[in-house]
């Protein structure tokens, strides 16, 4: 288990994780801590409880169920003992720590003329385990290569919640920031990448630095919003390339519009089952009929298969369909 992770855990639940096998710890990528209720793990398709010894099992009688303590602890924690400071995180309900794992936080809301001000009474905790698998882009980042260009196309990644859609666009901005296009580029060298990490798990960051590996010619502008983000790196930092994770907001479509105008590359992903699906959200939908990106690509993990990953064309037609490799 991250290291990170374990520093911020009450010491009872600590106890309980270390007493796992080493090969569970390293593929658990949620663990949900809800007051009163189970203990839980998840990875892949599966989810366990963690009993009182610290055995999984799978009767939801028999597990651990943390405390208003222990609850309350994790929440000290994570705000290094100060709710003010992270104000603005706990109104949006989820936190990021060093490592660029992010807690989802649910609880009782505190509203401001309609709005959430604030969640307060925090009594479930969902800690997305983040890791960096260095290679995930290499069989992809190819088929985006504009040959005309010579840099990526403007790509969109979509998928559903937690099935690879960051890991894979900081492994591509890696690899573009290095030139490693993987294909016969005619001599195309690496690029100046710019990453907007408004949650801060594409980075990383402690302090402004990136811990995970994005490249030598990259710069991340951290827990900035997205649209600001964008339109500051613009304005001051030339990239070629621009990543940013998860939009939907009509600021972002704006930002990107004006990247575009300006010769700068987009890479963004979008949570959607399908290109389809996401043809249903209005800012996006706008987005893909003005043919603003020129490839998808569709992540998608079936219980029981593989992952795999289709890329289309502007219009959304295929032009690949193949499983996915770790590294």
């Amino acid at each position: 288990m991250h290291d990170t992770i374990m520093h911020i855990l009450p010491q009872t639940l600590r106890i309980l994780l270390s007493s796992l096998p080493p090969d569970v710890q390293a593929s658990v990528e949620e663990i949900r801590v809800r007051e009163s209720r189970p203990f839980e793990l998840i990875w892949g398709d599966g989810y366990a409880f963690v009993d009182e010894r610290g055995q999984l099992v799978t009767a939801e009688d028999r597990a651990y169920k943390p405390t208003r303590q222990d609850c309350l602890t994790l929440l000290e924690m994570l705000t290094n003992h100060s709710m003010y400071t992270h104000e603005e995180e706990l109104r949006r309900g989820y936190i990021t720590i060093a490592g660029g794992h992010r807690v989802g936080l649910a609880g009782r809301t505190v509203l401001d003329q309609g709005d959430v001000k604030q969640i307060r009474d925090v009594s479930s905790f969902n800690i997305r385990i983040a890791r960096e698998i260095q290679g995930v882009g290499k069989q992809v980042l190819p088929h985006l290569f504009d040959p005309i260009r010579r840099s990526v196309h403007h790509t969109l990644v979509i998928s559903p919640p937690q099935q690879g859609k960051t890991t894979l666009v900081r492994d591509m901005a890696r690899l573009i920031s290095r030139g490693e296009w993987g294909v016969n580029s005619l001599g195309t060298t690496g690029k100046k990448v710019g990453v907007v990490d408004e949650r801060s798990e594409l980075a990383a960051c402690v302090r402004g630095v990136p811990r995970f590996d994005l490249g030598p010619r990259t710069d991340v502008m951290d827990g900035c919003p997205k649209a600001e983000g964008m339109m500051m790196m613009i304005r001051s930092l030339s990239p070629d390339v621009l990543v940013v994770d998860e939009i939907g907001r009509p600021e972002d479509a704006g930002a990107i519009h004006e990247a575009v105008h300006t010769g700068i590359r987009v890479v963004a992903t979008a949570h959607g089952a399908d290109y389809e699906d996401v043809r249903m959200r209005p800012v996006l939908k706008q987005l893909l009929e003005e043919g603003v990106f020129t490839r998808y690509v569709i992540l998608h993990r079936r219980k029981g298969e593989p992952a795999a990953y289709r890329i289309l064309d502007r219009s959304g037609k295929p032009l690949e369909h193949y499983p996915a490799r770790k590294g």
